[in-house]
């Protein structure tokens, strides 16, 4: 026997543990993550009493008043309308301003382009928690020095301009603000990609920047805008830390402050707590749930340049 062939049943067998290998790490992988969400959800219908004596098995009396509860307390009609704003207002707010700039950054040659793009990207290696006290004082002084401005000027007598802290306009210029380095970063490099000959064909024809833009990087930028989107919403939806400090006024609170109140006020009511966190974790499930295919596909096309 020619000594390809006897080595094609070891061959086989290899391959065959291999496959089994990995499918048995997928396996321990999906159910670390599957585990804990089934269990957050059983547990939610459980009764605070049930669930201290039976906190893993299934529900023995399967109770849904604690999601009415949770709603009531945590004031969630309001708080998902707010989040939905801020989450998709940021969101298209970076989409738009990281696609504008990027284009500026790729196409448009200047002196100055090296030193913005490179103050833009260095904003990739801050983070949230080291803007969180500069962010908050900033914000003050500008609604403190406006607030002088007006008075000065005579349009406010009593009072005090809320235009950055307690806004939502404030909240939504941090995100975006906050957005815009890893996107233009994205947005740039995927927008370098297009030939130059596109658009030097467009100058020719008489058509200025804003229309190259408007009808021609815009559409081409589908894919990049679609991976932008993806890696901000999730982070935007569930964004704490930030909201936290830029607002105190219930109703521009957004979802995750409401689920902090159960942490706080109510840590003996175990299922109102799990429900509170299922309500939370519900839009975003379903969210990846519905849009799996475009969310895949996103990514994969936006990693690829051009």
């Amino acid at each position: 026997m020619p000594e390809p062939l006897k080595n094609q049943p070891a061959k086989r067998l290899m391959g065959v543990l291999g496959k089994g290998a990995s499918y048995a790490v997928m396996g321990i992988f999906a159910f670390m993550t599957i585990a804990p969400l089934v269990w957050l959800i059983l547990s939610s219908f459980k009764s605070t009493t049930e669930f201290r004596l039976n906190r893993v098995g299934l529900p023995h009396i399967w109770t849904t008043i604690n999601y009415p509860g949770a709603w009531k307390l945590g004031e969630f009609s309001q708080l998902i309308g707010n989040s939905f704003i801020y989450t998709l207002g940021a969101t298209l707010g970076i989409i738009f301003f990281s696609i504008l700039a990027g284009f500026a950054f790729a196409k448009i040659k200047s002196r100055a382009t090296p030193i913005l793009y490179g103050s833009f990207v260095l904003g990739i290696l801050l983070s949230i928690q080291s803007l969180m006290v500069p962010l908050f004082i900033e914000v003050s002084q500008l609604d403190r020095l406006l607030t002088d401005l007006f008075r000065v000027l005579g349009i406010l007598k009593n009072g005090q301009v809320n235009f950055f802290y307690d806004s939502r306009f404030g909240v939504l210029l941090i995100y975006v603000g906050s957005g815009l380095p890893t996107a233009i970063y994205l947005s740039t490099e995927y927008i370098k990609g297009i030939p130059y000959a596109l658009v030097e064909a467009a100058r020719i024809d008489g058509a200025t920047y804003f229309k190259i833009f408007r009808w021609l990087i815009l559409p081409m930028s589908v894919p990049i805008a679609t991976t932008v989107a993806i890696l901000n919403i999730t982070g935007l939806w569930n964004e704490f830390a930030l909201i936290n400090i830029l607002v105190s006024r219930t109703q521009l609170k957004s979802l995750p402050l409401g689920v902090f109140k159960f942490t706080s006020n109510l840590t003996s009511d175990w299922g109102k707590q799990f429900a509170a966190l299922v309500i939370g974790m519900a839009p975003m499930l379903l969210f990846y749930i519905g849009f799996r295919k475009q969310i895949t596909k996103g990514v994969a096309a936006g990693a690829v340049k051009g």
